[in-house]
């Protein structure tokens, strides 16, 4: 793997962890007392989307700008490039029967990767119009595919190319059995990270550009529409909220940095916010990156897998992801 920026990354000397910090005392159940902070890799441009894949005890999780989906193997530690070009693939996310489904900017569509390789174009159109680069990814038990679509990767030549958005920055749910593409939310404004609560009655969804504050709404789950919409958390002005995990004690733990507001202090915010299921603090995990995307993952599911920045992190918590 070809190296870029460099990060300062020193692991604990003490433990417990001190990137761990309690802000609730309930959170003390959730930390395991040996278990501290990792990186198991660097050197990417803007690391996001990761994936397990238990069954071959590896994670997938995407380098956007370098164009390609890296891959580390959890017996050897070794990392290698999955796929380049990827199509600027951002969220990635698996199917009921295993395949790797893709959000791609380059593309402008929904992919899954077969047993044989072969790649098959999911949702490219909504009603005639292209989508803008889809984000963020997951399926729900019944096979139904949930992913977000703002324009990010269509605003300069960074994770994708220019192009005019012909679309909302909606939310979608795409049944695979009818074909049909439903959009269910159309009213946010930078519709980002996406989560079930651990019995899919619930649909978690940020938006990073509400203003005057980023956030992170809760909805009920009623087929492929969405209702009941209220606030779940609100970031307070300078941090912003990215991708999002669910355990499964319903707790979600968020991707978190800088809203890059003025004044504020990036490297205070950058982490991993927790959050029980009504809203409230758990915890904090600092980073030296900004975090933008994290999966539970691991033999037993408590790893907590976290691509931040230029690095992909790792840590063993006691906690285990609801899917």
């Amino acid at each position: 793997m070809d190296q870029g920026p460099k990060v300062d990354y020193t692991p604990a000397a003490r433990l417990p962890d001190p990137c761990i910090e309690i802000l609730d005392e309930r959170a003390l159940a959730l930390r395991l007392l040996s278990g501290t902070l990792e990186q198991l890799a660097s050197g990417c441009y803007w690391a996001e989307g990761p994936v397990w894949f238990g069954d071959g005890r590896f994670l997938l999780w995407s380098d956007i700008p370098n164009n390609r989906i890296l891959r580390w193997d959890d017996c050897s530690g070794a990392v290698s490039v999955f796929r380049s070009p990827s199509n600027h693939a951002n969220g990635l996310a698996r199917d009921r029967q295993g395949r790797l489904l893709a959000c791609e900017h380059g593309s402008r569509s929904i992919t899954r990767t077969g047993y044989d390789g072969r790649v098959t174009v999911l949702a490219e159109r909504y009603k005639g119009k292209r989508l803008n680069s889809p984000n963020d990814i997951v399926c729900a038990s019944d096979g139904g595919i949930w992913f977000t679509d703002p324009p990010f990767g269509i605003l300069g030549w960074w994770e994708g190319e220019p192009a005019a958005p012909e679309l909302p920055h909606g939310v979608y749910r795409l049944d695979l059995d009818s074909g049909e593409l439903v959009m269910a939310l159309d009213d946010l404004q930078g519709s980002n990270g996406l989560a079930f609560s651990p019995d899919e009655q619930r649909l978690y969804v940020v938006e990073s550009r509400h203003q005057p504050s980023r956030c992170i709404w809760v909805y009920d789950v009623d087929g492929a529409r969405l209702h009941n919409k209220r606030l779940y958390v609100d970031a307070n002005g300078s941090g912003a909220y990215d991708g999002i995990a669910v355990d499964q004690s319903g707790n979600v733990w968020c991707g978190f940095g800088s809203s890059g507001a003025p004044g504020a202090d990036a490297a205070a915010l950058d982490g991993v916010q927790v959050y029980d299921p009504e809203g409230r603090p758990l915890a904090r995990i600092a980073l030296p990156e900004r975090c933008a995307n994290l999966c539970f993952g691991g033999p037993k599911n408590n790893r907590l897998f976290m691509t931040a920045s230029h690095s992909l992190y790792a840590l063993h918590v006691n906690a285990r992801g609801a899917v």
